[in-house]
């Protein structure tokens, strides 16, 4: 267990089983803006139809004290079923999701094509002037090719955000 008193921030993926009904993804998001704290990425969709529940992963950072503040505020929600903080509670996967459009002139077009092979992006749309690729993995992934683009011509970006989830039998 993380000792409240540690003043160092972390990040945090938690997520959070609520009913799937109007007005819950406001509510979760009015607690974070409402004490200032900062969502780095957030997704949400149905995970179960028959018991009309849906799956929020958060990521955001803080101290011990944060992070176990909006554990506890979030519990206290109504619609909240069940909250796991997957970075603490043990190993998980995060994956995300990202379109990336590179336009670049011929003489790196090769090295972009090179780069995306590397990192496993799948090349979804191009022209003779850009390149739109398609790219699953964590986070750090993403951000590493996003870095290594920019010289190349990176022109714009669009991210999913983190789906979570814990390894092995744990649940949520």
């Amino acid at each position: 267990m993380a000792n409240p008193q540690d003043t160092t921030p972390r990040t945090a993926t938690i997520s959070v089983l609520v009913d799937n009904e109007s007005g819950v993804l406001a509510r979760v998001i009015g607690l974070f803006s409402g004490r200032g704290y900062n969502i780095e990425s957030l997704t949400v969709a149905p995970v179960d139809r028959d018991r009309g529940q849906s799956r929020i992963n958060i990521v955001t950072s803080g101290t011990e004290m944060v992070i176990a503040q909006i554990k506890a505020q979030l519990d206290r929600l109504v619609p909240v079923h069940r909250i796991a903080d997957l970075t603490e509670e043990g190993p998980h996967l995060a994956r995300e999701m990202a379109l990336i459009k590179v336009i670049c002139a011929a003489e790196k077009r090769a090295e972009a094509l090179r780069l995306a092979d590397a990192f496993r992006a799948r090349v979804v749309d191009a022209t003779t002037e850009s390149f739109v690729f398609e790219m699953t993995g964590n986070p750090d992934k993403l951000d590493a090719f996003f870095d290594l683009m920019r010289p190349l011509g990176l022109a714009e970006v669009s991210r999913t955000g983190v789906a979570a989830i814990a390894r092995g039998t744990r649940t949520i």
